[in-house]
């Protein structure tokens, strides 16, 4: 089953663990077209993904550990089955936050 969601309706929405804890906002949302047709492939939640959609990666985390702001937690990939979106206002996971893929310098 196929979920139209738009999408300034859901940028900067802050996301929910299963046990209501934000562990971010949605940054950025990846997508792949296909046969005209366009498709989530994961969305970008947390701090570091901020400097992702800015395409400013690279220079950010440099600065941030120069200043020694780098933390664990600061950023999370997440496949687009992973997030719940059934309220758009009120972004959820489906899974644990262990099981989510930090943003790292591969983003």
């Amino acid at each position: 089953m196929s979920q139209q969601v738009r999408v300034e309706f859901i940028l900067s929405r802050r996301v929910r663990a299963l046990n209501g804890h934000v562990i971010g906002r949605l940054e950025e949302i990846r997508a792949e077209s296909s046969d005209g047709t366009c498709y989530v492939t994961e969305y970008l939640v947390g701090a570091y993904a901020v400097f992702a959609r800015l395409a400013a990666w690279p220079l950010a985390r440099s600065v941030m550990r120069l200043f020694c702001l780098t933390k664990k937690g600061g950023g999370y990939r997440v496949n687009w089955d992973q997030l719940d979106l059934t309220d758009p206002a009120r972004p959820m996971l489906r899974c644990k936050v262990e099981e989510l893929a930090p943003i790292d310098d591969s983003t």
